[in-house]
């Protein structure tokens, strides 16, 4: 359920706003995407299971207060990581 070193590291390459950056709000929206969508491919064979579905929960709030965070601060990146991660909203 969690992402593989080198799936992140992609994710690193592709949203880091300066090399060797980990703290954007971009790269952290990024994994928390890649997160989430892993834990929703595997609520397809476990519909029962309960205990990651609240940890799925917590994974979309947390992304959901960085793009808040995001849009309060620079508009023109948030948009910009929306379209870039096919995001709703």
């Amino acid at each position: 359920m969690s992402i593989t070193a080198e799936r992140k590291k992609e994710l690193l390459v592709q949203f880091a706003t300066v090399t060797g950056d980990t703290g954007s709000p971009e790269v952290q929206v990024a994994i928390l995407s890649e997160r989430i969508k892993n834990l929703t491919e595997h609520f397809k064979d476990h519909k029962k299971d309960n205990h990651s579905r609240r940890g799925l929960l917590a994974l979309v709030s947390q992304r959901r207060s960085l793009l808040d965070y995001l849009k309060r601060k620079d508009e023109a990146r948030y948009q910009t990581l929306i379209e870039k991660l096919e995001l709703r909203r």
